[in-house]
């Protein structure tokens, strides 16, 4: 049996993969640092949606959900990688942005899933907006359980936010032409 160690020092697209996913994960954290509070919904405005669809495009679908798990993990153990609007570690999970966060390892599933399969702008703007219609599913389910109303929780949750994260979407797939790193699984 080899530890992860042994197969990293010995493939350099795995090297490149798990610096990936590690730095991706970072990139997510060091976003969520910056959040801009709305004063009619308990979302904030982040450029977490953009890196996390950006890390399924860019890494594929099995390294881009792998960098959100670890992202994830690192803020349920207690790591200050979530907005710092909220409550810490995994009760971020049960609050109102909780949904939108359990959804990020889908949302870079989608992207690079669906990333893999096309070589245009236009098409990997769809499979970043794709992922971002993910990550709203999950926000929306969040904050229909908390609230009580679905037509509340996509005027909370999806109306502010929607064409600005089509602009995200679009500048996720304007950089991810030249990927680094292919995943072909």
């Amino acid at each position: 049996m080899t530890t992860l160690k042994q197969t990293l020092a010995g493939a350099p697209t795995a090297r490149l993969t798990y610096v990936g996913i590690v730095g991706f994960a970072a990139a997510v954290a060091a976003a969520s640092q910056i959040a801009i509070p709305l004063p009619f919904t308990p979302v904030p405005i982040t450029l977490q949606p953009m890196l996390v669809v950006l890390a399924g495009l860019w890494l594929g679908p099995a390294a881009g959900v792998a960098s959100m798990v670890l992202y994830l993990a690192a803020g349920a153990s207690g790591l200050p990688v979530f907005t710092p609007l909220g409550a810490p570690g995994i009760a971020r999970f049960l609050g109102p942005t909780g949904g939108y966060l359990i959804a990020y390892p889908v949302a870079a599933l989608v992207a690079g899933l669906v990333g893999r399969r096309v070589h245009t702008l236009g098409g990997r703007w769809v499979a970043a907006t794709l992922g971002m219609v993910a990550i709203y599913a999950g926000g929306i389910a969040q904050l229909t359980i908390l609230d009580g109303s679905v037509v509340i929780a996509i005027a909370q949750g999806v109306t502010p936010f929607a064409a600005l994260d089509l602009v995200k979407a679009f500048v996720a797939a304007a950089i991810s032409g030249p990927r680094i790193i292919r995943q072909h699984g």
